[in-house]
C-alpha cells in the first residue's frame, strides 16, 4: 500500500456526532497495542500479534502516515481506519484504488462507531481526492464486515480466495462532487 499521494497530512481533526478522526499521537500507543494483540480483532485478519513483541517494537507514535486516522471518543482512542493507495494489491479491480481499512477496539463494537468514522473519513477524501473511487476487502466470513460495507455504498465487484480464507472485494464509486 502506498500513500494518497498529493494530499496535505494531517488534515484538520474531522469531528462526527460523537467521533473524532485525527491524526495517531502518542497517548495512542497503549490502545495501537491493545488493538493489534485483541484476538477478536484479529479474528479475520490472521490473527492476533503477541502483547510482548509489540510493546517491544511500537514506535512512540505508531501509524503515523498519511492515510491514519485514530478514532477517538471521549478523549479516548477506540479504532483506527486506513485509506491507502492500493498499488500492489492482488486482484486487478483494486489495484491503484483507495483502499478503505479500519480496526476497532471490541468495546466499540455495536454502537455504530465505525458506520459514523468511515462515513466521515469517506467524506473527507471525496473532498481531499475528488473522483476517487474507494475499494474495501474484507472475509466473507466477516458478516459485520460486509454489512459495514454495504451501508457505506460499497458493492461487491468479486470474491476470491486468499490468506487462508473466502474473501470479499467491494468498491464504492466516486461521489458526485456538490452542485453548483
Amino acid at each position: 500500500m502506498d500513500d494518497l499521494g498529493p494530499v496535505t497530512w494531517p488534515p484538520e481533526p474531522i469531528s462526527t456526532g460523537r467521533l473524532v478522526l485525527r491524526a495517531p499521537e502518542a497517548r495512542d500507543r497503549a490502545a495501537f497495542v491493545e488493538l493489534f494483540a485483541s484476538p477478536e480483532v484479529h479474528a479475520y485478519l490472521g490473527g492476533p500479534r503477541p502483547r510482548a513483541e509489540l510493546e517491544r517494537e511500537m514506535p512512540e507514535v505508531p501509524a503515523r502516515w498519511p492515510g491514519s486516522f485514530v478514532v477517538e471518543l471521549d478523549g479516548a482512542m477506540v479504532g483506527q481506519l486506513l485509506l491507502r493507495r492500493a498499488t500492489g494489491h492482488s486482484r486487478p479491480a483494486a489495484r491503484g484504488k483507495v483502499d478503505l481499512g479500519y480496526l476497532f477496539l471490541p468495546r466499540a463494537w455495536g454502537a455504530g462507531y465505525a458506520t459514523e468514522a468511515c462515513g466521515a473519513a469517506l467524506d473527507w477524501l471525496a473532498t481531499a481526492l475528488p473522483g476517487e473511487p474507494v475499494v474495501l476487502t474484507t472475509q466473507s466470513a466477516n458478516v459485520a464486515s460486509m454489512r459495514l460495507a454495504a451501508k457505506l455504498g460499497f458493492t461487491e465487484v468479486e470474491r476470491f480466495d486468499a490468506w487462508g480464507a473466502r474473501q470479499w472485494l467491494g468498491i464504492r464509486p466516486p461521489t458526485p462532487p456538490p452542485p453548483g
